[in-house]
């Protein structure tokens, strides 16, 4: 694979791609399962489907936008959808998790609409649901790039704010801390995080990335910052060994990558239930 990785520009895509997805989908996955919010990565990538889905109808049915890129499109419709979540949390105050079903509901109707139009489907909207190696394109790799950057920086420009809020809203409101602003940023920066994922991993897999690296951290890790090193290790090694495998055994990349961090998750499950049992005989003894 190395030779061929220094041969085909496709290749070098989907790894540079993976890698930086591999750092911000556990990144900001870490504040979601804190915050007890795992099911809205699953939201955000149905209304992603959707987007992607008006992208290719529109292609089939404008000739004049044959290059139109569907990651754009699917990057707006998720950020709409996360804006949609947060102003729907806000008309039902005592019941914000309803968002998230709405949301994901609405997104798969529409979808299903929308991808029956498109004269159902298709080898694009397939690569898009499960991964695809070769579709990842140097264009989209540049805007992932960039998706990173702004998410890493302001991660750490915002770190205070984001753990105060991940584990006390009222705490963070008397001490001042702007949680409508920051939990908006935070929606919308996750719903670009999923958008700029689904090529590598698959819009129905890529909230699998966002949580399963930090379920296995969250086995092993002592501390908060532990918990988003070991996330963002984890999810590194479940991208480089997913792609790998992809590569040799000719399947989608998305289904490789979870199955990766599906042995992970076990191996420190089985960890942590070993380490447990040396220290009650020690304990014991």
């Amino acid at each position: 694979m190395l030779e061929s990785f220094m041969q085909f520009e496709f290749l070098q895509n989907a790894a540079i791609t993976g890698l930086l997805i591999g750092i911000v989908a556990p990144l900001l996955g870490v504040f979601i399962v804190v915050r007890r919010l795992s099911l809205i990565a699953d939201a955000l990538s149905h209304i992603t489907l959707t987007g992607i889905a008006a992208s290719l109808l529109l292609e089939k049915r404008v000739s004049s936008i044959d290059d139109w890129n569907p990651v754009y499109m699917g990057m707006a419709f998720s950020v709409a959808g996360a804006i949609l979540i947060e102003r729907l949390r806000k008309v039902y105050k005592h019941y914000e998790e309803l968002a998230i079903p709405i949301i994901l509901s609405g997104g798969i109707g529409l979808g299903v609409i929308l991808i029956s139009l498109a004269d159902g489907f298709n080898t694009d909207l397939f690569s898009y649901l499960f991964g695809s190696v070769t579709a990842v394109s140097r264009d989209s790799m540049w805007t992932v790039l960039l998706v990173t950057v702004i998410v890493i920086f302001i991660v750490i420009f915002f770190y205070k704010e984001l753990f105060v809020l991940s584990f006390d809203e009222e705490h963070a409101s008397v001490s001042g801390v702007n949680g409508r602003w920051i939990h908006l940023l935070f929606i919308v920066m996750v719903a670009l995080v999923i958008a700029s994922a689904m090529q590598v991993v698959g819009i129905l897999l890529v909230s699998a990335l966002m949580t399963l690296p930090v379920a296995s951290a969250l086995r092993i890790a002592t501390s908060f910052k532990q918990t988003i090193g070991l996330s963002i290790a984890f999810g590194e090694v479940s991208v480089m060994v997913g792609l790998y495998s992809s590569y040799h055994l000719s399947v989608p990349p998305g289904g490789t990558i979870v199955v990766m961090a599906i042995l992970i998750l076990v191996m420190s499950i089985i960890y942590k239930n070993v380490r447990n049992q040396q220290w009650i005989k020690g304990e014991a003894s």
